[in-house]
Order: C-alpha cells, then structure tokens, then sequence
C-alpha cells in the first residue's frame, strides 16, 4: 500500500499542480482548501504526511501546524512558503513542522523532504509501537519477552516463586539466569529479607567454602576474628549460587549436608549451626553429563534440582530480540544523554538474523556501543559492531514454480536448526529428544558438540529423566 499525503492549499490550481507533482513521486494523494477541512480529513483516515501552504484563507499553515501536532504528534508536516525566508521557517519549525519547502517546489526538493518525513513518521510508529510493547512485556521485574519460550518462563516463576523448593536455572551464559533468580526472590514471602549472589567459578575451593560457611576466630593464618558466611548473610532471604556445576568435588559433599540438615559448620568451628535461606542454583553445564563423567555429584544435583526452570537462547525467542534492543537502547540513551530513539528497519533485520552466540549480554554490548557511536536518531546497520554487520545467514533466493521466494538452506543445517528445536521444546532433555528424533543418546551428543564448536550451543538438561517443566517434588 503507497503512503498517504494530505495536500492543503487554498489556491485550486496550486492545488491540482501539488497533488500531481505528489502523486507522481508514487504517493496515494487528496487534497482540500482549508484548516478545517484538513482537520476533518486528518480525524477521518489515516495519513503520512501533510503537506501545507504558509498562506490559508482565515489562518495560516503554521497555525495549522501546531492544531495538527497538538492531536496528531507522530504526523510530520511540510510546510510550502513563497518568500522562503528564514524567519518563516524558523515559525513553521517552532509549530511543529517537520520541514519546509519554498513554493511552488522544486521536484528534488519535495521529494527528499517528503521521504524524509515519512521516514520519520514510520520511524516514530515504530519507536511507539516497541515502547508500547516493552511496557506490555515486562511482567517480571528487568526480564523482557513475548515470545512463547518466555511466558512459559514467566509462568514458572510465578508457580515456583511462593514455594520453598530448591530451584536450578539453566541456560546458556548471558541468557539472564540471575535475573530469573531475583525474580524469584522479588515475588517470594521472603522478598523483604536480603538476597545474596555468589559465583562459584569466581574463587578457589578453600575461598568459596570460607565464603559459604564463613569461619571462627584462628580457622586459618589469616582468620584474625570470626566472620559469618552467605548461608547467616541470606538469613530468611534467599542464597544465589550461580555456576553451580563449578564447584570442586571437595566441597559439593559439605553442601549438599548442609542443605539436607539445614545446618553447616563454619571452617574451624566444632559445632555447627542453623540457617534459613531459600537456595536456588543455576548454570550453563549439563549437569545430566557431569554426573555421568562423577564431575558432579548426582546426591547434589537431585537436591538441587526440584524445581527446573531453563531459559531459552535469544536466537530462539524471535522478535524479543527488538523488544530488548529497544529497552536497552532506552537505557543507554538516557544514560549517555544521547538523542537516539530507535532502529532503522535494515538494523533491525540484521539483529534478528544474527545467531547470539553471547544472547542478552551480547546483545546489551552490541546496543550501548552502537549508542556511543551513532550520529543519528535511529541506529543504522552501519553503527553495528562488524559481527553483526557482515554477518551471512548462507541462504539463497530462488523462486519456486507455484510460489513465491523460498529459502534454500544445506541439509546439514535445516537437521541443526529442528535437533535444537526439539531440545529446547522437551526443556534441554537429551533423553527424551535422543528418542523424538530417533538417534541413539551418543550420535545426539556427537551432533551437539559440533554445534557448540559451530557457536550454537544446545539448550542445557539437568535431568535425565522426562519430567515436566515446574513439577514441585519433594526431596
């Protein structure tokens, strides 16, 4: 459907020559002779731009200027003016117009005003219409997302967040595990009390046991007075041990006491002493393959493994990857102070054919760069880091006899594309998918490790068994 122009001017033959002069430049035109016809027209159907005399009979173009931004803001309109004066134009910008052409125009001149300001119609719609859907979307806290994945994720938070069941993220890093794990915490009974975060990849094994537990006065050379671990930090709030699958043989066993007694002993002390925290755990191992290769121990993994809830890769969860852009290019403008409002549709394509190997926190990267460095309201392809830039999906346009365009792909990764479906829709359990598609469990895990090598790494499983996603079982 062509674009739609409003031209008002008084003059009936001024105004057959600009509906014309519109018109071949491929826009649907109409046309009328006074403010308040166009008032009426405007309220009546939708148009993309305006395009009006300085001079009307009884008021003039700026005046309908500023009526036309005060109803319609988004609608740009181009102002016509004989004398072409810079005051005039000053007057017409001031109004609300969004450009100005001297009268009668030149072909080239209203054409490129005429582009621009449709442009910036479709681009304000745009910036509208994500916005709205942003604020539509963010239902837990900073988690953004419409798609089918994340409000089946959203779902299990709500379930799980009013139990006291242990609970295991899984994900790929940077899908937002910790921020599912405050979420949790947020809209638990314990939301008033503290939540407390630990890395477990982030410490040695003699530190993140002191971390955890704490010691007594002497435990060590060091220990010069007693110090309380995260376990007494968290005290009736919740506890946040993220890469969980990274901690050492050695002290799984001293966790997992800890949380089948609800007690633990302080490094050094003899007696030990109760807490009370939720614990919820999360990484990006498979925990089901550590505990086949005895990395991981599988007393400590059913522990924590009550409550399941496995966030999807960004590259699966469609046109979220807008939804968050848009929130993250929100922030990042706010912050630097910068006039950056949206995304051209030629960027938005190449953020949604981008795989996102490093998913939100890439993308994150990606905007507040493109930020920094964008000269522009919108950010164009050209402000995108050169990965995402020049990045190729390996696709060929062909027609086909009875239809229009298909893409053709190699087989190799139509069979990649539906293994990795298939595990993300049965929750990353590669029992269950190993049987979906057929394959015996070590061709399934032979396939997986190419695809990781290949940056497209499978949605994780810390079970074994097929049970359903959000199940509170107690252990």
């Amino acid at each position: 459907m062509s674009d739609r122009v409003l031209v008002v001017d008084d003059d009936p033959d001024f105004r057959r020559f600009a509906e014309l002069a519109v018109s071949r430049l491929g826009y649907e035109t109409k046309s009328c002779g006074s403010a308040d016809e166009a008032l009426a027209m405007l309220a009546a159907e939708t148009y993309d731009a305006v395009l009006v005399d300085v001079f009307l009979n009884n008021t003039s173009g700026i005046d309908l200027c500023a009526r036309i931004a005060e109803r319609w803001e988004n609608l740009p309109v181009v102002v016509m003016t004989a004398q072409g004066t810079l005051e005039t134009a000053v007057g017409a910008i001031r109004a609300g117009a969004y450009d100005f052409v001297t009268k009668p125009p030149e072909p080239e001149a209203l054409r490129i005003a005429l582009e621009r300001a449709v442009s910036h119609r479709k681009m304000k719609d745009e910036v509208m219409r994500l916005r709205r859907a942003v604020k539509e979307t963010v239902a837990f806290e900073e988690i953004v997302g419409a798609s089918a994945a994340m409000k089946r994720v959203f779902d299990l938070i709500e379930r799980a967040a009013d139990a006291e069941a242990s609970v295991l993220i899984t994900g790929e890093s940077g899908t937002g595990k910790e921020l599912v794990a405050k979420a949790l915490h947020r809209r638990s009974p314990r939301s008033a009390r503290p939540f407390v975060a630990l890395s477990c990849a982030a410490m040695p094994e003699h530190l993140l046991e002191s971390e955890l537990f704490g010691y007594v006065k002497g435990a060590f050379t060091d220990a010069r007075a007693a110090r309380s671990g995260l376990l007494s930090q968290a005290a009736g709030g919740t506890l946040f041990l993220d890469e969980i699958g990274d901690m050492s043989m050695a002290l799984q066993p001293k966790l997992l006491r800890a949380l089948q007694e609800r007690m633990y002993r302080p490094v050094g002390a003899n007696e030990e002493v109760p807490f009370d925290a939720r614990i919820i755990t999360a990484t990006n191992r498979d925990l089901e393959r550590s505990v086949e290769e005895r990395s991981f121990r599988q007393d400590l993994y059913f522990r924590i493994n009550v409550v399941r809830i496995h966030l999807p890769p960004l590259r699966a969860r469609g046109n979220d990857v807008l939804l968050i852009a848009q929130t993250l290019l929100e922030r990042y403008a706010a912050v630097s102070g910068r006039n950056v409002k949206g995304l051209t549709k030629s960027a938005a394509q190449r953020l949604l054919s981008y795989p996102w190997p490093g998913n939100v926190r890439e993308l994150s990267n990606c905007i507040e760069r493109a930020v920094a460095l964008t000269r522009n309201e919108q950010l164009t392809v050209d402000d995108l880091p050169d990965s995402i830039r020049d990045h190729q999906r390996g696709q060929i346009g062909v027609s086909g006899a009875d239809a229009g365009p298909v893409d053709l792909v190699p087989l190799e990764d139509i069979e990649r594309s539906y293994i990795l479906r298939v595990l993300d829709a049965v929750g990353g359990n590669k029992t269950l998918a190993s049987k979906v598609l057929g394959l015996d469990r070590k061709t399934l895990y032979r396939k997986l490790e190419r695809y990781q090598a290949l940056g497209d790494e499978a949605p994780k499983s810390p079970s074994d068994r097929p049970p359903l996603d959000g199940d509170v079982k107690r252990a």
